[in-house]
């Protein structure tokens, strides 16, 4: 079986139902936004330059995406998916939950992007204490990552900010991050398996999903 070698629900799922690269591109332009050729090909690691190129030409055509010239200080192509591309958004949901069961046990030579969990955590996180005033919670760091924002029982999940000051940051190997989201480890086991949660744990707990805060 030819496999995408990367450490993501969408990317395992896509191992068993088709080698395209199509949609591992629409998973970066939800998760990154609008964003550069070079952002695109940093996400995909294992596609070459010409065949990104390709791609994008085809989603092109296909009206799947749309480029924005820049002027100055850009001074480039910034590239987003249009309205029919966003609303590839369903399928990538479906995917990345079915691919779930495929993650328990990662492949030693499997890359992973930690921007690439911000997919099932937009339908794993709960606002736990929606009556608590809003409380964020950085994955990563700003070269890649995701900030989580938790506030009036809502959850959002957007690219790290610059403007944003995270109240904890968490670091962990990929495998422990889905143990703790899908509940075969609590956070006080997880810690001894590498999660490091640098800041308040409180926020921490209000975001995992119900029935799985462990202090």
């Amino acid at each position: 079986m030819r496999s995408y070698n990367q450490y993501c629900s969408m990317a395992r799922a896509l191992d068993i139902v088709g080698d395209r690269w199509t949609l591992l591109i629409v998973r970066e332009l939800l998760t990154q936004g609008r964003c550069r050729f070079s952002d695109l090909r940093r996400g995909l690691p294992g596609i070459a330059s010409n065949l990104l190129a390709d791609r994008l030409r085809d989603m092109e055509a296909a009206d799947l995406i749309v480029r924005h010239h820049e002027p100055p200080p850009v001074a480039t192509s910034l590239i987003s998916l249009t309205g029919r591309g966003r609303d590839l958004g369903g399928v990538v949901r479906e995917l990345t939950r079915w691919g779930a069961p495929l993650m328990a046990i990662p492949p030693a030579d499997d890359e992973f992007r930690m921007h690439w969990f911000s997919l099932p955590l937009r339908y794993l996180c709960r606002d736990n204490s929606p009556n608590a005033p809003a409380t964020s919670v950085r994955f990563g760091d700003l070269h890649d990552g995701c900030d989580v924002i938790a506030g009036n029982g809502e959850v959002e999940v957007r690219p790290c900010s610059t403007d944003l000051q995270p109240d904890a940051t968490v670091a962990a190997p990929p495998e422990v991050l889905v143990a703790v989201f899908t509940g075969q480890l609590s956070v006080r086991v997880a810690k001894a398996e590498g999660l490091v949660i640098d800041g308040s744990i409180k926020a921490f707990n209000r975001i995992l999903p119900k029935g799985r805060r462990h202090d």
